[in-house]
């Protein structure tokens, strides 16, 4: 009678035991018993690979080459023009430094210099387009003040009609009342006016005192505190900013060394 083989032996060395149930691995397709059919216990050589593979891949990293820099990326980030490797952060050519980036011709930049002269110059020419149009916009508006104004302002009533100028006076901050419509004379210095102002709306004038704060009429669009000794009639034919018959002025207190207002917007909201 023909011997039957039955079973095979497990495929580690120091074992050799015969299983009528042997296991195969799926990794390396060894034979092994019921103990060492799992990959770690007959150390499956598939899983060293594997393990190799992923160890080389953990370690394999590019440093930057940039100076100074620790960056490292696991991928190449290699410059096309001076063939080094670089972090994300330096791989352009202007963030590196390169050694071979290309610097602008003589004429490119004159041409360059030339293109900004002319964007400078149009942006010029808006930003005075826009001040005439806001000059245009403040005389308009005084215009049509005019008329509410001259209906309930306050003043010297001796005054001829034609030599009255009408604003709507804008008092310190802190006062009971936010203003007050007032006229006086083109002809009196700013100083006159100032003093009548104060007057008008009850307001303590201690300008004849040297170290007190003085009271000061200001310009409400660049809050410039206008001279004492200037007239009313230099300001509303001054060019760049002039007052308006019918317009706002502020009157504030102010240390002697102060000579305008920082935020003239907020007398106004």
């Amino acid at each position: 009678m023909a011997e039957l083989e039955l079973g095979q032996h497990c495929g580690v060395a120091h074992c050799r035991q015969l299983d009528f149930l042997p296991f195969v691995c799926d990794g390396c397709s060894g034979v092994f018993c019921l103990q060492h059919r799992s990959r770690d216990a007959h150390g499956c050589s598939e899983v060293n690979i594997r393990n190799n593979c992923m160890k080389s891949d953990q370690h394999s990293s590019y440093p930057c080459s940039f100076k100074d820099c620790n960056g490292k990326e696991l991928l190449p980030v290699l410059c096309p023009y001076c063939e080094k490797h670089f972090c994300l952060r330096h791989r352009h050519q202007s963030d590196h430094e390169c050694e071979k980036l290309d610097t602008p011709k003589p004429r490119m930049a004159a041409t360059q210099q030339l293109v900004q002269n002319i964007l400078d110059s149009k942006k010029s020419e808006e930003a005075k387009s826009k001040k005439r149009k806001g000059v245009k916009s403040s005389e308009t508006a005084a215009k049509v003040a005019l008329m509410k104004l001259k209906m309930h302002a306050c003043g010297d009533k001796s005054l001829p009609q034609t030599e009255r100028i009408y604003f709507q006076v804008y008092l310190p901050k802190g006062n009971k009342e936010k203003s007050k419509p007032m006229f006086f004379c083109s002809n009196w210095s700013i100083g006159k006016v100032v003093d009548c102002a104060a007057s008008l709306a009850s307001l303590k004038n201690d300008n004849n005192k040297s170290t007190a704060q003085k009271l000061r009429l200001c310009h409400t669009a660049s809050g410039e505190a206008l001279p004492f000794d200037h007239t009313l009639e230099t300001w509303l034919s001054d060019k760049e900013y002039p007052l308006y018959n019918g317009g706002n002025i502020i009157l504030e207190y102010l240390d002697n060394e102060v000579l305008f207002i920082e935020d003239t917007e907020s007398y106004f909201s």
